[in-house]
């Protein structure tokens, strides 16, 4: 496993209290130090402004770097400050720089980076979202823009709680683009249904207070066969892990049994896992869990999911086509 971590996404910060601050990345980083994952560290590339432009507009990411000079709220709930614009322009680099590595050694290639870039869309807010969503520039689109230049598929798996709206709306239309996305129904942004979908893009939204058995079972009925047929050489994940029991923003109740079977799951695969969401608990215990998944593996003899996932399930499963 490779790290890619630099102070500088420490920088960007808020005045006063709010949950997508600088103190994730030292849980995180704990975290790692105590079970010894904390080694490999790569310094993350700078990206330039012409990568931003291969996903967002112009317009759009001059208006961020315009509002970047001076502390402020761009929307209800996303800030910027003077140091911003370069965490922003380090996590998006940083991302595009797993990628080239990913595509030349098999590993688990983790950007622990900020400001989270999900929900930005080509021209900031997306697919009708009330807000950014605490994202400036949507990292993972750039690592996907990137794999677009060795492959002719990419495969994105976002477990983030939250539907990853932007990352759907650039690349909506392009079916070479498959985006499986894997978050709590009816929350923040308020897209991502079922039936939401252009023939690649596959939200597997789950009901309020979904366990791990439920996640797990979505994931080897639906997850599974995709990856089975595609066969990537590399995955990209949008790694969240504020659908973690307790972690403050929602009502799921994942353990590390999820994110471990997730980790798991990926080892065959080089992965580029991009950090999006994850706000206390779910830094502390999901992530190393993810990882540690990957690095060992994890073993599931059963699962149990309630009656309302499992129909969750057959119905996405009838509209993607798979096998029932």
């Amino acid at each position: 496993m490779k790290i890619y971590y630099d102070d500088v996404f420490l920088k960007h910060r808020p005045v006063g209290y709010h949950p997508e601050n600088p103190e994730r990345l030292k849980i995180v980083r704990r975290a790692l130090e105590e079970r010894g994952y904390w080694k490999n560290l790569v310094k993350p590339k700078v990206a330039e402004v012409e990568d931003l432009l291969k996903v967002h507009d112009g317009s759009y990411v001059e208006f961020v770097r315009e509002r970047c000079e001076h502390f402020g709220y761009i929307d209800s709930d996303t800030y910027v400050c003077k140091d911003s614009w370069i965490s922003a322009l380090t996590a998006f680099g940083c991302a595009i720089q797993c990628v080239e590595n990913a595509v030349r050694e098999r590993d688990l290639h983790l950007a622990l980076v900020r400001p989270p870039g999900h929900h930005a869309g080509k021209r900031g807010v997306a697919f009708n979202a009330p807000s950014l969503g605490f994202c400036l520039f949507n990292n993972v689109a750039g690592a996907i823009v990137k794999v677009k230049e060795f492959f002719d598929k990419v495969l994105v798996i976002d477990f983030d709680v939250h539907h990853g709206n932007g990352t759907q709306e650039i690349f909506w239309g392009d079916l070479d683009v498959v985006h499986i996305d894997l978050h709590e129904h009816g929350i923040y942004p308020g897209s991502g249904a079922l039936e939401e979908t252009d023939g690649a893009k596959v939200n597997i939204a789950l009901p309020h207070y979904s366990s791990d058995d439920d996640y797990i079972h979505a994931w080897n009925e639906v997850v599974d066969p995709i990856l089975d047929e595609i066969d990537p050489k590399v995955v990209l994940v949008s790694a969240g892990f504020d659908a973690f029991s307790n972690d403050g923003l929602a009502t799921m109740e994942l353990t590390e049994k999820f994110y471990s079977f997730a980790g798991s799951k990926l080892r065959k695969f080089s992965v580029v896992a991009v950090l999006e969401g994850g706000y206390s608990v779910g830094l502390e215990r999901g992530l190393p869990a993810f990882v540690e998944g990957y690095v060992k593996g994890y073993e599931i003899e059963e699962v149990n999911p309630s009656s309302k996932v499992i129909e969750v399930v057959k119905k996405l499963k009838r509209i993607h086509g798979l096998p029932p």
